[in-house]
């Protein structure tokens, strides 16, 4: 049995979520910075709790049903959000976004998400109140989005669609970043910087994601109110997981197809609730289907937790998962080697070059044991640089040219 949440109840938490949501905004704007390891786990945890506290507050305020309901749907958002985080590293790395402003752009696309996802909230509770059987289009909906989820490689992620080939060629724009700014002058004239195209692209991709998204947890609740609370918890400790997860990301290689079975298991719950509640005139005569079973939420949630569960463990025990996690270890090395700042030293050259080899040794041995290749790029410089390093035996004025650059 559902119990209604008090007005103040749901207004207070809608204005305690606006203050938190502005004060990170305020922070990130006033102090760029690249976040330690211990920052960004900190503010995870500071997130995770209060998500935490607020189920909490569900179920003395709303009952177990509606509790448990935001729980899963905080799970399953959140799962759905870290699947953002492979999308957005290979948009930072496309873009090559300074490392510094990177915290602007997230957060800039977590505020483009939750505008998005709040316009589908409305519009998907509007349309379930008023035809039961939407939910079968959902359900299916969510089953070829599984589908396509789990025999999708990634490949194509970093590439541009038409939208933002059509942008660079109509908007005057600069090859460089100005700080974080969208304008800047050149030459006298004011033009756009590569910010422009970073945050379209951001929210076309927030754009999709949320097609996935709301869909999948309106399989778990019809409630707007959590719905849209999962959501924010879900995305507001997301700028941080970019930080904490950044260098782990790849290793995770078996979470797509976790979350490929997580949106099957809703598509189908989506249309067994759709047979429950029939009203379509061709499907049994326009009555409900007596067999079809309703799986309680907290099935639901147990099923979405051993899915995530397994499909971690898996990735972190699979040698393709730490080969592919060293290859990204190794493709950073190179990107550093590549483009050194202006004020690096030769010290820090050799480091640098020192670094890459050693990641490089690493990437090779991880590749041997897993039976997989290296791409060509990352061998042939990995080489290179240890040639370099053996016959100079010290890094030249100029090291990038041992790449032939």
């Amino acid at each position: 049995m559902h119990t209604q949440l008090p007005a103040w109840f749901e207004i207070g938490s809608f204005v305690v979520l606006g203050c938190i949501l502005l004060f990170d905004l305020i922070m990130v704007a006033k102090r760029p910075h690249e976040p330690s390891m211990k920052e960004a786990g900190t503010w995870v945890g500071v997130y995770v709790a209060l998500a935490l506290v607020f189920a909490g507050l569900m179920f003395v305020f709303a009952g177990a049903e509606q509790g448990t309901q935001f729980v899963a749907g905080w799970i399953t958002e959140y799962s759905l959000s870290i699947d953002n985080l492979f999308v957005f590293i290979v948009i930072m790395a496309r873009f090559s976004v300074p490392r510094k402003y990177q915290q602007e752009v997230l957060m800039v696309g977590i505020i483009i998400a939750l505008v998005l996802r709040g316009v589908f909230i409305l519009l998907g509770a509007t349309i379930i109140a008023n035809f039961s059987w939407v939910f079968y289009l959902f359900g299916v909906f969510l089953l070829w989005t599984a589908y396509q989820q789990a025999k999708d490689d990634g490949e194509d992620e970093a590439e541009e669609n038409g939208l933002i080939r059509r942008l660079r060629t109509v908007v005057p724009m600069t090859e460089h970043y100005d700080g974080n700014k969208l304008r800047t002058t050149v030459a006298g004239k004011r033009v756009f910087t590569p910010m422009l195209v970073v945050f379209v692209t951001i929210g076309v991709t927030d754009l999709m994601f949320a097609f996935d998204s709301i869909p999948a947890i309106f399989g778990l609740t019809q409630s707007p109110f959590i719905v849209f609370t999962a959501n924010i918890f879900a995305l507001m400790g997301l700028r941080q997981l970019y930080f904490l997860l950044g260098g782990l990301m790849e290793r995770l290689i078996y979470l797509k197809h976790g979350l490929s079975l997580i949106l099957a298991f809703i598509g189908v719950k989506l249309i067994l609730h759709a047979m429950h509640e029939n009203e379509v005139p061709f499907i049994n005569g326009g009555e409900h289907i007596a067999w079809a079973p309703e799986i309680p939420t907290f099935v639901s949630l147990g099923v979405i937790v051993a899915i995530i569960a397994v499909a971690t463990v898996a990735s972190m025990l699979s040698p393709k998962g730490r080969s592919a996690h060293a290859a990204a270890e190794l493709h950073r090395a190179i990107e550093t080697y590549r483009s050194p700042g202006e004020d690096t030293s030769t010290g820090q050259m050799r480091a640098v070059q020192a670094d890459l080899v050693l990641k490089y040794h690493a990437a090779v041995a991880a590749a041997e044991r897993s039976s997989v290749e290296l791409p060509d790029l990352a061998e042939r410089t990995g080489k290179s640089v240890e040639q370099h390093r053996t016959e100079s035996g010290t890094a030249s004025s100029d090291p990038r040219r041992a790449d032939g650059r």
